[in-house]
């Protein structure tokens, strides 16, 4: 049987019906919004909740007894890049200007089978790890794919290079027919933005025009923006590695805007549907200027680590009243694609910092809750309360008797890297007892010989590279 059709009569089997309704009980459950509940349960009716409380009021329906075990909404991970997960480690230790130029070079060397496979394996990672919704930024379709594929919730966006303003309107010509094929094919699951990419890699033109069509058609935009101080340099001096990349290739450089926020700002990017990836580079003004225009955040700190970034000031935006959610960003820069794992990074973080306000409630809601503010979904998923979608994760409580009397503690302390026992999206099981239930048709291992060819081919791709479409 192929592989494709395999997939779907298997997502057949597991779809939910609406003749019973299915009680999840559980040692603690969390509903976010509200406080945590001892022996509590999760009733489920086709893709929707119906219930949320203490089991011995729950009313009738299937028992699914999950044990000493924490039950949560699914985790909400802001910002990913599913087809770069074949290169996990390939591109370790660069510094961050070769790093994009390799790696653009090196997506440019995988097929479209294998960036399928690729955004497959994030994808089910992911969901061993807890995560039921991807905001995802390619310049492919394999992540809005995948999603569909695998029956996941997410939104992807399709990315948009083009540093020359004389070629703006052909990167809008292309960025502009794929979006409206992708948009018949979306699904109340898998849905599409649009992603300019980053200041040095986008004209002011094209952020315009891109931000434009995301008005006119009620699109999500996300752009990276904030990440590094070559970029800084780039925007608000002209200067840097990046600034004579451009140089040399012809393109006129020169400052741009006092701060890659305040870029952002005068090209008429930053709106309530847009999310601002990393953001490291932000002092109060643009703090304060993400807030007015009511923009939201995808903090990545594990991927900002990474590279020596810095630490983005996710106290101060949270003050201002920024949504934040919490992003793995790539396998490129990464090595987990566990949400859990950023926010224990993140509470360490930001406690090094002196904000002392950041808890392990406050950043587990940048998993949830937040997340799915960030992304305009909060009224979908985040949370477990009745109407909402039926996106739950389960984990195993953790040993120890203080844990096991603060769950949030539990989660972001104990269970970073911990697999999920359980993981349910729209009222479908997708993992059971910590396993997928997609078939295995060997796509780990397809990938993983990918991750090996892009491996062994690293130095002499960051020594003959030249930047290919689209990126010029």
């Amino acid at each position: 049987m192929p592989a494709t059709r395999a997939r779907a009569e298997t997502a057949l089997s597991e779809r939910p019906e609406r003749a019973y309704r299915t009680r999840y009980h559980a040692t603690w459950v969390l509903p976010i919004t509200s406080p945590p509940i001892v022996n509590g349960t999760v009733v489920v009716e086709g893709d929707r909740i119906a219930w949320v409380g203490p089991r011995e009021r729950a009313p009738d329906g299937r028992d699914v007894e999950l044990g000493e075990s924490l039950l949560l909404p699914g985790l909400v991970n802001a910002h990913t890049h599913l087809d770069l997960t074949a290169m996990r480690g390939v591109l370790h230790g660069m510094p961050f200007f070769a790093w994009v130029r390799a790696l653009v070079a090196l997506r440019e060397e995988l097929t479209a089978a294998e960036l399928l496979d690729s955004a497959r394996l994030g994808i089910l990672e992911g969901l061993r790890a807890g995560i039921t919704t991807y905001a995802d930024t390619a310049p492919n379709e394999a992540p809005f794919e995948a999603m569909r594929e695998l029956g996941v919730r997410g939104i992807a966006y399709r990315e948009v290079f083009g540093p020359d303003p004389a070629r703006c309107e052909d990167a809008m010509g292309d960025l502009r027919a794929t979006v409206t094929a992708l948009r018949a094919r979306e699904t109340p699951l898998a849905r599409v933005g649009v992603s300019p990419h980053a200041p040095y890699s986008v004209s002011d033109a094209l952020f315009r025009a891109a931000a434009g069509l995301a008005r006119r058609e009620g699109l999500p935009l996300a752009t990276h923006v904030g990440e590094s101080d070559d970029e800084s340099r780039l925007v608000e001096r002209g200067e840097g590695e990046f600034a004579a990349f451009l140089r040399d290739r012809g393109l006129a450089v020169g400052a741009r805007a006092r701060s890659p926020i305040a870029l952002l700002e005068q090209c008429e990017v930053l709106a309530r549907n847009t999310l601002l990836i990393h953001c490291v580079r932000c002092d109060a003004m643009d703090v304060a200027t993400i807030a007015r225009h009511r923009a939201s955040v995808a903090h990545c700190p594990a991927s900002n680590a990474w590279f020596g970034h810095g630490i983005a000031p996710v106290g101060e935006l949270l003050a201002a009243g920024v949504r934040v959610g919490l992003g793995t960003d790539s396998m490129a820069s990464n090595e987990r694609m566990g949400l859990l794992d950023e926010a224990r990074r993140a509470l360490t973080e930001q406690r090094a910092r002196g904000r002392a306000e950041c808890d392990a409630r406050t950043v587990l809601e940048l998993a949830t809750i937040a997340g799915a503010r960030s992304l305009a979904l909060e009224r979908e998923v985040g949370s477990l309360e009745r109407g909402k979608q039926a996106d739950l994760a389960a984990f195993p409580l953790p040993r120890g008797g203080a844990r096991a009397r603060d769950p949030d503690d539990a989660l972001v302390a104990a269970l970073a890297g911990a697999r999920a026992s359980l993981v349910v999206v729209a009222g479908r099981v997708l993992v059971r007892d910590g396993h997928t239930l997609a078939p295995d048709d060997g796509c780990a291992d397809r990938v993983t010989a990918v991750t090996t060819r892009l491996s062994a081919s690293r130095r002499a791709v960051a020594a003959r590279w030249r930047p290919p479409p689209p990126f010029h």
